[in-house]
């Protein structure tokens, strides 16, 4: 009970810091000294976010987040942003200290300011005409692809698991140095991109409470070795290193459509093994290493009447997974991967909106040892209701693995208080098979309590 309340305590703390008024600064900028800028503006968001185990209520976070932005207009159609990110987390549980990040690129890391506090460089880009296209340049999201809950296209920047899965998309993602070239054909555009940004999955913190524990999340267990992992080897120059893609978009007979390339490093892992004695004892020790793939996707949406139909399909060439076949070279069978993602969006009632998924993901080589299925599926419903004039937000998500039969249940009510300010109330509740992704988390189910204030 004694530590109940100090972290009860802690937790207002953090709420008090959240509510102190903080002043906003909208500033326009005469032409003079600076004659480049014509317009400057200044905001922020200012969140708070508490998480409680229903389990033992036990705290697993208690993070005051502040989001400060500049947006500068400038001259010739130019304009250049920038997003900064300081996080203060009461109790230091999803990454306990400071982790080093190896797979992150120096140039995109967060930095520690202590044990419980860090700041990063969100984005920072120029935007700027050349002719008819359009460029962005600098520390940027790019977003493929409009699955919910999962992703299947969005892959172009690498995701923080700190937090699992339950961080939204647009805060997860680690946004990356990029050049970003849009150019207009007709009906539709051609995007382009180079990224000289060698930046990878961040993995949770193995003390963390999203820790992985799940076997297809770690290194196999090879019968009679001891496991051991020596070391993190990603890719490091930026150039010989870089990914390249593409994106073609249009619409044609009623349909959304978009073509998709990318020539990258996939972000996940590749736990390279090699079975050795060490002091006597038979030992697989695994070093961390990343795979170049290509990819070719491509997206197709249509509405027809209250119903939204959408799709992904995409195809890798490479995909290295861990075997425990010990006739396999470096413990990995590197075989293609087609995936794809059906949605169904119904708006048959009012400010309602119920959504049906379908994700699959099928190995077309298969091979003996697989730490996952060769068809590995999982569904997802989400339903939203809005009332009193949108200011009451009702939803909740759930996703479910038919392989592991474990899954993820997620209700929350987000109520507007006023304009830009926004409160919320939620579960995230996990189920199923402990070895499973979702599974794993059983003993982490948890209440959440939030507020955002837009400056």
């Amino acid at each position: 009970m004694r530590r109940l309340r100090c972290e009860t305590r802690a937790a207002v703390l953090v709420l008090l810091l959240v509510i102190t008024p903080t002043v906003v600064v909208t500033t326009p900028i005469g032409i003079g000294a600076v004659d480049l800028i014509e317009r400057a503006e200044a905001s922020a968001l200012v969140e708070m976010e508490a998480g409680v185990q229903t389990r033992d209520a036990r705290f697993q976070k208690a993070e005051l987040i502040a989001l400060p932005r500049f947006d500068l207009e400038l001259a010739g159609n130019m304009s250049l942003t920038g997003i900064g990110r300081v996080r203060l987390d009461a109790f230091d549980r999803l990454d306990p200290g400071q982790p080093r990040l190896p797979w992150v690129a120096n140039g995109s890391r967060r930095r520690y300011l202590w044990d419980h506090a860090d700041w990063e460089l969100r984005e920072l880009y120029l935007r700027a005409p050349l002719g008819r296209a359009h460029l962005t340049l600098g520390k940027q999201q790019v977003v493929w692809g409009e699955a919910d809950g999962l992703k299947v296209l969005d892959i172009v920047n690498p995701q923080s698991f700190r937090e699992f899965i339950l961080d939204d998309f647009e805060d997860s993602r680690i946004p990356l140095w990029t050049v970003n070239l849009e150019i207009p054909l007709g009906p539709g555009d051609l995007q382009l991109l180079w990224v000289p940004d060698p930046s990878f999955h961040e993995l949770p913190a193995e003390d963390g409470v999203f820790g992985f524990r799940s076997p297809r999340l770690l290194p196999p267990r090879i019968l009679g070795t001891v496991p051991l992992l020596v070391g993190v080897d990603p890719p490091g120059n930026a150039f010989r290193d870089s990914d390249l893609g593409a994106r073609l978009t249009g619409f044609l007979g009623g349909f959304d459509f978009s073509f998709n390339y990318l020539y990258q490093y996939d972000d996940r892992p590749v736990f390279q093994g090699l079975l050795t004695t060490i002091d006597g004892v038979p030992t697989s020790s695994f070093t961390l290493t990343y795979e170049r793939t290509h990819l070719i996707a491509g997206t197709l949406s249509n509405a027809f009447g209250n119903l939204t139909v959408r799709g992904e399909v995409v195809y890798r060439t490479d995909r290295f997974l861990s075997t425990t076949d010990v006739r396999q070279p470096d413990l990995l069978h590197d075989t293609p991967e087609l995936g794809y993602v059906l949605g169904l969006d119904w708006y048959g009632l009012s400010d309602t909106l119920v959504s049906f998924q379908l994700f699959q993901s099928w190995l077309l080589d298969d091979a003996p040892g697989l730490l996952r299925d060769r068809l590995d599926t999982n569904l997802t419903l989400y339903a939203e209701h809005r009332l009193w004039n949108d200011r009451l937000k009702l939803e909740a998500l759930w996703i479910h693995s038919t392989n592991a039969q474990d899954g993820l249940v997620r209700p929350k009510v987000t109520y507007e208080l006023r304009s830009g300010l926004d409160v919320w109330v939620g579960f995230d509740v996990f189920y199923g098979d402990s070895e499973g992704v979702f599974g794993q988390f059983g003993s982490r189910d948890r209440g959440v309590i939030g507020v955002q204030l837009a400056l």
